[in-house]
């Protein structure tokens, strides 16, 4: 009888990569916790380790869209103001 492939989930590979980061447990303790090949823990931890500087390179993109977003707010605020300073000048030509 053909198994099938498991597939799990990210939340769960990272928390079983957590775990194997913390070393309380030796690699054979968690497979047999998590029921996950050691290989595969080994793996993940990895992967972990070498994404996990990704997270931070994300929030230093969010904050410079938080600049950008002043500068136009800036920009809406100054074209406002010249559409007014138009509006009123127009009405004293008469146009």
């Amino acid at each position: 009888m053909k198994k099938t492939r498991r597939k799990f989930t990210g939340a769960f590979k990272a928390k079983v990569a957590i775990e194997a980061l913390k070393e309380r447990e030796s690699l054979a303790e968690l497979s047999k916790h998590f029921e996950v090949h050691p290989t595969i823990i080994s793996k993940w931890k990895m992967e972990f380790l070498k994404n996990s500087a990704s997270l931070f390179d994300h929030q230093s993109k969010e904050t410079e869209t938080e600049i950008d977003v002043d500068k136009l707010y800036s920009k809406i605020g100054q074209l406002e103001i010249e559409n007014d300073f138009l509006k009123k000048n127009l009405k004293k030509i008469g146009l």
